[in-house]
């Protein structure tokens, strides 16, 4: 069964009730495992063993978080483990025009560097869900879809590995 990791920081509780609601929305697609961990009990086997991995950070000074970025600093002792992965990113943050989009293109551009597939959202909230203080209810509804759409994803990723034939390359 695919497997979608949540990974957040959260030092108010902010961004680990979007995390919460992120993971419900990975809930409601039928067939996908989720996990939700803090970044700080996060492994690089963590990562490696997710189909998908869905990262959350307050926004600092325009940043993920210290944390999250060591994580993110360390995971060069798996580079090309995550290539093909599904990835996506959310944030909360203390105002408006405070670096969210900055935060989340930060987080995004990790996984681009690690060959992942970042799912994005063509109507709103292009980069990620994005929330300022405490979540509200719009801004919890935008973290389920993000989870949902990336459930998905991950879902028709699977179903068309196990529809392929085998190549020359997988048999070696």
């Amino acid at each position: 069964m695919p497997r979608i990791l949540v990974i957040y920081d959260s030092q108010t509780g902010n961004t680990e009730k979007m995390a919460q609601a992120v993971g419900e929305g990975i809930g409601k697609v039928v067939g996908v495992d989720y996990e939700i961990k803090k970044v700080d009990r996060t492994s690089l086997g963590d990562l490696v063993n997710a189909d998908g991995i869905i990262m959350g950070s307050p926004t600092y000074y325009g940043q993920m978080s210290a944390k999250l970025k060591a994580l993110i600093d360390s995971s060069e002792k798996i580079h090309g483990k995550l290539e093909g992965k599904v990835g996506a990113a959310f944030t909360s943050s203390g105002g408006t025009a405070t670096g969210a989009e900055t935060t989340l293109l930060s987080i995004l551009q990790t996984m681009l560097v690690h060959g992942m597939i970042v799912q994005g959202q063509p109507d709103d909230k292009h980069y990620g869900a994005a929330a300022v203080g405490t979540p509200r209810a719009g801004e919890l509804k935008i973290c389920r879809e993000l989870g949902s759409r990336v459930a998905k994803l991950v879902m028709r990723l699977a179903s068309s590995h196990s529809k392929e034939p085998p190549n020359k390359e997988r048999e070696k």
